[in-house]
């Protein structure tokens, strides 16, 4: 990805466009991360269109502080995307790197590792965002303007797919990781934890939606 291609810049037709293409990036990876970003939007808009409404004031001080939480990680997973595609560039560029010589072969070596590292450790950032997107769908389901809870319900959709997405990318990196790399075991452990915790949390969203709906 060229340094003047912001992703949160493109046309929506582009964008889908890069990454139906042959090119690296954005991949997968950036995909995961707007999607949260999109979940967080949605959370922001069912927000906007409670606060001040009649009948909910006893919740308005909640729910100001959902659209403030929600606003942030809108913009994190946004910059994550930028960050995930960038840290999947560095990694193919390592790869690229010449191993004509032993010190060359070692350089390449170092810099791929540390590639490596950043490209594990962004999607797991975007899974820890995400998976707080998909909390503030919970929160505000039950409490936020009924006329947009389907809304509510397709940020936790779209917030569960980021969080499974991101994992998928953190997995593909551990293997690659030193054994004695610290990032390998806790970025492990979390894949797991983040996952269930997700899965969890959508279906009792989309419950409480349901209920919303009835």
């Amino acid at each position: 990805m060229r340094d003047t291609d912001r992703l949160a810049e493109l046309p929506t037709r582009e964008l889908i466009g890069r990454l139906a293409s042959g090119a690296p990036t954005p991949g997968g990876g950036s995909a995961a991360a707007l999607a949260g970003a999109m979940a967080a939007a949605l959370v922001e808009m069912v927000a906007e269109l409670t606060v001040g409404r009649g009948g909910a004031e006893a919740d308005d001080a909640a729910v100001r502080e959902i659209r403030s939480s929600a606003s942030t990680r809108r913009h994190e997973l946004v910059e994550l995307a930028e960050l995930d595609a960038r840290a999947y560039d560095a990694v193919i560029a390592a790869r690229r790197l010449s191993r004509a010589t032993v010190a060359e072969r070692a350089a390449r070596s170092l810099r791929l590792a540390d590639a490596t590292r950043e490209a594990t450790e962004i999607p797991l950032r975007v899974a820890e965002a995400a998976a707080e997107v998909l909390r503030l769908a919970g929160r505000i389901a039950p409490v936020g303007n009924p006329h947009a809870v389907s809304d509510a319900g397709v940020a936790a959709r779209l917030a569960a797919a980021s969080v499974h997405g991101a994992l998928l990318n953190v997995r593909i990196n551990l293997p690659s990781l030193a054994a004695e790399d610290l990032l390998r075991a806790r970025a492990g452990s979390r894949v797991d934890e983040l996952g269930a915790e997700a899965s969890r949390s959508e279906d009792q969203v989309l419950a409480a939606v349901a209920t919303v709906m009835e």
